[in-house]
Formats: C-alpha cells, structure tokens, sequence
C-alpha cells in the first residue's frame, strides 16, 4: 500500500497574507494623491489675483528650494488662450532666494491673464501649479488656471507602484542576505532562502529599468508614449535622479556577483575556517554594497535637501540599512519557518538580537528625521506629512508589540533541526525493504506514491529489519528519495509537535503581514511635501496672497470750519478685495439727513509696498449719493483711505482712517 509522502504545503497562510495585504495596498495607493510639491511656491511678482495698471516685463516665481526648470516650464496666456511670454527661461535668483521666470511680450492688452508652471525639485519631485493676475482690469479668459498633472494620471500611478517595489526588493535582497550570513548560515544552502533573495534582486532590478524609463514623462508630458523617447531618456540620464539609478544598475550587477557566492562557493564550503573567512569577505563587500544602493536614495529624495543636508543624507542611509535588516529578515525568518522546518531556535535568537537592535537604530534615525522634516508639534498634526508620519509610528509600534509576543515563542522553542532531530539520521540509515515489486514496473515518481504519515516509524521497534539494497541504480536512486520523503515528514513531525513554534509561525506572519502595509505608507510618505515646506508656503501665501473678505463700511465725520461745514462722510467698498470694486459715498449733515456738497474725492494708499496715492473720482448719483465702479485695490494690506470734502469755494478739509482690504 503506498501513500504520498510529500510535505504538506503551507501555501494558504501565505496566500490569505499576500490576498489581505494587496487589498489594504490597492486602498492606500487609489487614496493617495499624485506625488504632492516638495519645492513650494513661496512667491510671484505678479502675486497670484493682482490687479495692476501697466503690463509688467516679466512673471517671476520664488520657490523654497532649489529647481530644475526649462523654456517650457513657465507660460503665461492671455485671455484668448495665446501666449503673452517670449518663450526663454530667465534665473532671477539671488542669493539664498530661488527665483525663475520668464519676460512677457510688449504691448499686453488689459485683462486676466494665466500662468501656468512647473518643475522638478531638489528631491526629484515634480511640482506645478497656475494662477492668475489682470492689467488695467479683471476680464473672462478662455484658460482655466489648474495646471498641467505633472506627477498623476496613470504615469504617475505606475511610478508610484515601481518606487513601492524598489523598496520591497532592496528590503528583501539586503535583509535575506543579512538572515543568512548572520543569522543561519547553513540556510545558504536552503532553496526557498534562495528563491527569497534572487527574488529581491529581480524585483529592485525591474523596478529600477521601469523608473528610468518613466521618468521623463512623469515629470514632463504626462504621456506613457514618451517612455521610449530617447532623446527624453538622453535628457534623463544627464540629471542626479537619473545618475542615481544609472548607479544603482551598475551597484546591482555587483550584489548579483554577491548573491552568486552567497548561494555558490559559501553554501558549498565545508571547511569552517574558509567559510569564516568567505563570511567575513561577504558580509563586508555586501554591506558596502547594499549602503551604495540605499545611498540612490538619499542622494535624490527629502535627504538631500533642506536643514543639515550632509548629516541627513548619512542618517538616511543608515535609516534604510536598519529598515531592510529588519523587515527583510523577518520575512527570511517567515519563509525559513513556513518552508524550511529544520532551522534552530538559535537561529532565530540571533535574528531576535540582531531586529532589537535595527529598531533601535530605525527610531533613533527617525527621530532626527522627523524633526528635520517637521520642524514643529503644529506641522506634525496640521500638515498631511504629519499625519502620514503618526500612522507609520503606529504601525511600527503595532509591529514591535507582536514581536514581543514572538520573542516569548523564541524563548520557549525546543531545539529541533534537521542536523539535530532525535532519530532523523536512524530514518535515514533505515533501508526500505524490498517488496514484490517489478524493478522496471515501478516509475520514478513512487516517492509520490510509497510513504505516508503512518508509513513512518515512531519508535526503534517499529522500524523494518534493514536489507540490503538492490544494486540496480533506478531502484537505488528510488529508495534514495524514499528515505528522503520520510526524514522530511518525520522533522515536519518534529517541528509541529512544538507548539511554541507554531505560536512563532503565526505571530511572524502577522508581523509580516502589517510590515507590508508599513512599507506601503513609507513609500508614501517620500512623496509627500515635508510639514515644514508645506507651513513655510502656507506662511509666504497668507503673507502676500489676496485673501477674500467682505465689505468695507467706514464712516468719518468732518468739519470744514465754513458754513454748513460739519457732517459725516460714509464710505462702502464693495466686495472688499483685491481686482475691481465698487465705491458708494454717502454724506450727511448733523441731524443726519443726505444733503449735497461742491466736491468729495478720495485717494487710497498701500504704505507698506509703496503704492499710491490712487485717486478715486466718484460720480454724483442722487442727493449726498456719489458712485465709483472699477475702483481697482491691486494688492491685499492695510490701506489708508483719505477723503477729501468741499463745501464752499474756500472750506476744505481731508479725513483719514487706515483699513484692511483683501
């Protein structure tokens, strides 16, 4: 009676893990935005909404870092939708102020007219957006001011998906590495090991090629088409972002040759002290090269730029090593446990040591790091980095608890392995007795077919009678990998029979399992502007840009010294900000009755930036009625209102009262 003696497969809590996972990532990545602006614009002149009476030379933007930026980067359009600029790039920085613009064509009619911008930040982000300014007076325009989707649409998407398994292969190939050289060397030799790691590799080598070949549209054209524009890629590979993962190829050919050896020369070596010092040679050249691939990184993204840059570049690298230890080697130690049921519990205590440890580092790290980006308990709560930023704490906390729960598993686990098995080397020095079975009749998948659960021995008593082995090679390579069939269900026995290292199984899966999500906020999280940015732009645009508000109402009284000299003057601007208004003068006598006078006029002035007097000549409309339309208020501030009133040919006076319009 035969029976199938291959070993169970535990592929279902893999696949619930992989089904739950991939619904919480599809979730995260259709909620979140296109990569959101980490160069912020701080500034225009003209400001965005501004009213002003002689067309200006030029448009320039000030930006909170440095950006890349070319002759298609700024247009500005008239009302019809044509452009009013010349076409050419002009760098009016100065100093530490960053400032780009372009100059506008001479003879620019009155009206609204659009500007619309974009370019990739310090952090090899794209950032655009538009606004609006009028000349002479607001009009209707044909443009509607949103900008170009530099960074979204389904270029955008797949960027973001590619930047996702870049990391999820950099953690796998630098932590199943770093499992096995420090952790269980003899799992060099273990094939799911090895499919671990070679899968790291094929996928951060993949995704790296995809994001090359994206980059020119995801911050340019927005078309997928262009992915396989040369000249485009030529235009590229001539930029840090696209220096960097060029490096990052030629880093990866390099742990190619590292995986090669790890799986090669050192699973093979069985001299101890050579592959001492294979180890050493491995774990020394494999961590410059991993510190070289998460160093692509830190050259081009939040590192880079802002506070401290040459000590945040450093720490970031360090950030990413800690991170891949440790996530990476948590899933090795999962695959090991799910796949490989001869590893030792001291395998998995030094793993425990060496993941305390990357955590320690990756809070200590993360803590600078937030500090740098945030700058503020205001930004860690009011900015939407802030509160990426909380999430990942959580789920980091969420992980360090159930890997307190899969210590005390560790702690308790009874040392069983496929070199230390009570009986498994009996199993195989136990000869399978021949049977009235035709040699030549029986094909060579009976390994399938000829064991079971219960064809294996429990006890010394129970085992057959040894025989001698029949010389024929198919028979003999047959009952070969019959004793392999049974030593591997008797481990499996073995290991199962430890109900501490079934509780492991579990509590790693779930680490596993929120690790993956942790991943998925982080990838995010470096495509979102940094709180401290996004509240210094918040700051600049308050600062100078128009803020809508309601009426203005201002009555002053006045005394001519003249006849009929005293009274009030009420004044009404209408809507009360920047671009056109509408002016209504009311004047009236003590008692309070509208009575007509020779002459008012009022003058407005913006002291702080200089402008003004702009006078404003109502028009009579009824009795102590007068009217302006169009009055035009160029800039939001503090302007003081100055209204003259004449009641005779000689009786004059000027009364003033400083209001906030805008």
């Amino acid at each position: 009676m035969t029976a199938s003696t291959a070993p169970p497969r535990s592929g279902l809590p893999l696949a619930r893990l992989l089904l739950v996972t991939a619904a919480l990532l599809g979730t995260l990545f259709a909620a979140a935005s296109p990569a959101s602006a980490h160069a912020a614009l701080l500034g225009s002149t003209p400001n965005a909404g501004a009213v002003v009476a002689q067309p200006p030379p030029n448009v320039a933007l000030t930006f909170s870092e440095q950006v890349a930026m070319d002759n298609k980067s700024v247009r500005v359009l008239d009302p019809k939708g044509n452009r009013a600029d010349k076409g050419v790039l002009r760098n009016f920085s100065k100093g530490s102020t960053v400032s780009y613009g372009v100059d506008l064509r001479p003879g620019l009619a009155n009206g609204t007219y659009t500007v619309a911008w974009q370019a990739v930040s310090a952090d090899s982000h794209p950032v655009s957006g538009a606004f609006t300014f009028s000349i002479g007076a607001p009009s209707k325009t044909s443009v509607t001011a949103t900008g170009d989707n530099v960074g979204g649409g389904l270029v955008g998407f797949l960027y973001g998906t590619a930047r996702y398994f870049a990391y999820a292969g950099f953690i796998l190939l630098v932590g199943g590495g770093a499992f096995v050289l420090a952790c269980w060397q003899r799992g060099a030799g273990q094939p799911p090991l090895q499919k671990l790691v070679v899968r790291g590799w094929l996928t951060l080598t993949a995704a790296t090629l995809v994001l090359l070949l994206l980059r020119a549209p995801y911050t340019g054209s927005g078309q997928l088409a262009d992915a396989f524009d040369l000249s485009a890629l030529k235009a590229v590979l001539q930029t840090r972002p696209g220096a960097a993962l060029v490096s990052r190829l030629l880093l990866l050919g390099a742990a190619a040759l590292f995986v090669a050896v790890l799986f090669g020369a050192y699973a093979r070596r069985e001299d101890g002290k050579e592959k001492k010092d294979l180890a050493f040679g491995l774990g020394l050249g494999g961590a410059v090269v991993a510190a070289g691939i998460a160093a692509t990184w830190s050259l081009t993204e939040h590192a880079s730029v802002g506070l401290q840059p040459g000590i945040a570049m450093p720490v970031d690298v360090v950030h990413l090593l800690a991170v891949a230890t440790w996530l990476g080697g948590l899933t090795a130690l999962l695959v090991a446990l799910f796949r490989t049921p001869s590893i030792e519990r001291s395998a998995v205590q030094r793993f425990s040591r060496i993941a305390f440890v990357s955590v320690c580092v990756l809070a200590a790290t993360g803590v600078y790091q937030s500090w740098r980006q945030l700058g503020s308990w205001s930004a860690l709560f009011g900015t939407g980095y802030g509160q990426l930023l909380l999430v990942k704490v959580g789920l980091v906390a969420v992980v360090v608890c159930i890997a307190w729960f899969s210590r005390r598993w560790t702690g308790r686990l009874s040392e069983h392995s496929a070199a230390t098995a009570p009986d498994a080397a009996a199993v195989q020095d136990t000869a399978v007795p021949v049977t009235a079975v035709s040699v030549t009749a029986v094909p060579d998948t009976t390994v399938q077919d000829t064991a079971s659960d219960a064809a294996v021995p429990d006890t010394a008593a129970e085992r057959p009678e040894p025989v001698t082995v029949p010389e024929d090679p198919r028979r003999a390579a047959q009952l070969a990998r019959q004793r392999a069939a049974r030593t591997v269900v008797r481990e499996k026995r073995i290991r199962d029979a430890d109900p501490h290292r079934t509780g492991l199984r579990k509590s790693v899966l779930a680490e596993a399992g929120i690790a993956v999500v942790l991943l998925a906020v982080t990838t995010v999280l470096t495509t979102t502007e940094p709180g401290r940015t996004e509240e210094e732009a918040g700051r600049a645009t308050s600062a100078t840009a128009a803020v809508p508000s309601g009426p203005v109402d201002i009555t002053l009284p006045f005394d001519t010294g003249g006849p009929k000299g005293k009274g009030t003057v009420a004044l009404e601007i209408t809507p009360g900000r920047t671009g056109g208004n509408q002016l209504h003068v009311f004047v009236n006598n003590p008692a309070g009755k509208p009575y007509d006078i020779p002459e008012v006029k009022i003058a407005l002035t913006l002291a702080a930036k200089k402008i003004g007097p702009l006078p404003v000549v109502p028009t009579h409309l009824f009795t102590g009625h007068w009217s302006a339309d169009g009055v035009q208020i160029p800039m939001a501030g503090s302007w003081d209102v100055a209204v003259t009133v004449r009641t005779s040919d000689i009786d004059q006076t000027t009364v003033n009262k400083t209001v906030k319009i805008g």
